[in-house]
């Protein structure tokens, strides 16, 4: 299928849904989750239809841990019960062997953020670390290993390499630390067969990070893809950038493709600071480069991995037909999709159940720690348009099935 998909060739792909996958099936979509489960579910996304509650909760919450207020028990029981796998890895084991039993897969995310100390880089690399350990102690659950750069370095420090300002001694010596972490990470994940996927940022230091990942990949990348990048599609220049590192470059590569997590912070640091707007000008045109992104990595698989990291379904649809089309395994270890735990079950179970590779993303950390990412979270539900609705929708209909069938 070529890389510009007319109206009705997407037509055609989407409603012609390869393999009979019904992401409409809730019965397969919520197999794994009890009907309390359920209903916590239907309460936790019912929230999020408040923007005041979505506002100001995480903060109320951060508030009150730090007041020493019990209210770690209830918070464990709702929202980081939902979108996280535990405290820590071995917290995580309980969800990971779980999704295993449906075919879905896993990957570790260690979600702590906020800080920027030397002491906390080195402790959050030497985390990333063991969950390159868990990976290769368990490689067909726990497929990949995952880590921000913000987690191993200090964002200002990146904003200035990418800005190409003048670094001092000691700002010298910080980001070659932070390299060094980089590397470590990477290597490790090389040494134990693992692939490492790094994760995309601000525009404003995502050239120095794009540099850390080239720089890495043309180190272990040199026989088959082990180090992935992200690519952000709600970008105009993304797809091209896709394209210019096979030019570019001989070594495998791999991708993470995804729309994109930094929209608006994006749209209005252009409009303060008076230049150009990185983000595509509408949804159409992130929808077309993300689905091209995904055709042109799937007819260079060989030397290309992707990762279809989406929560739309019309994508999914998409790229299954440009499997059947190129006659590409639903099993082949090259191509992922990908969703975040606790959204959109209704295409990754369906997926897995189809015999497709599909490996879930699956935060974990001390719950004061990862509240920002779970702010982020009830965020994206509330400001994704239809994600709330969808998912309540969901949840109810599978409410309904077990009602009538007196399922549990």
């Amino acid at each position: 299928m070529p890389f510009s998909l007319t109206f009705a060739q997407v037509f055609m792909a989407v409603n012609s849904n390869p393999k009979s996958v019904d992401f409409s099936n809730t019965e397969i979509a919520f197999s794994h989750l009890q009907i309390s489960d359920l209903k916590k579910a239907h309460l936790l996304f019912s929230t999020f239809k408040y923007p005041v509650l979505v506002k100001y909760g995480p903060k109320l919450a951060a508030l009150c841990l730090n007041l020493g207020l019990p209210i770690k028990g209830l918070l464990k029981k709702t929202i980081f019960n939902h979108f996280c796998g535990g405290e820590n890895i071995l917290d995580c084991n309980k969800k990971i062997n779980f999704l295993y039993q449906h075919q879905v897969h896993t990957i570790l995310d260690y979600s702590v953020e906020g800080e920027e100390t030397e002491l906390v880089f080195d402790a959050t690399c030497e985390e990333i670390i063991q969950t390159i350990h868990a990976s290769a102690a368990n490689p067909s659950a726990i497929p990949f290993a995952v880590f921000k750069v913000t987690g191993v370095g200090r964002f200002e420090i990146l904003r200035k390499v990418n800005n190409n300002e003048s670094l001092n001694a000691s700002e010298q010596a910080e980001f070659d630390r932070l390299r060094t972490r980089v590397e470590k990470i990477c290597r490790t994940g090389y040494d134990n067969n693992v692939r490492v996927l790094i994760d995309a940022e601000e525009t404003w230091i995502q050239d120095t990070i794009d540099s850390l990942v080239l720089q890495m990949s043309a180190l272990f990348n040199t026989q088959k893809p082990m180090i992935y990048n992200t690519v952000q599609m709600y970008r105009h220049d993304r797809l091209d950038f896709v394209k210019k590192c096979f030019s570019d470059f001989s070594f495998h590569l791999g991708f993470k493709i995804v729309r994109g997590a930094y929209m608006e912070k994006e749209r209005l640091r252009a409009e303060e600071m008076h230049y150009g707007n990185p983000i595509q000008s509408k949804k159409e045109n992130t929808d077309k480069d993300y689905n091209e992104a995904v055709s042109f990595c799937l007819q260079n698989l060989e030397r290309c991995a992707v990762v279809i990291g989406t929560h739309n379904e019309k994508s999914c649809v998409l790229a299954m037909q440009h499997m059947q089309d190129m006659g590409i395994d639903s099993q082949n270890p090259k191509v992922y999709f990908s969703q975040l735990l606790g959204m959109s079950d209704n295409i990754s179970f369906n997926l897995a159940k189809s015999g497709y590779l599909v490996a879930k993303y699956v935060p974990y950390g001390p719950i004061k720690a990862v509240l920002p990412y779970l702010g982020r979270r009830a965020e994206e539900n509330s400001s994704v348009k239809g994600q709330t609705g969808r998912e309540l929708a969901l949840i109810e209909k599978e409410l309904l099935r077990r009602k009538k069938g007196r399922i549990n």
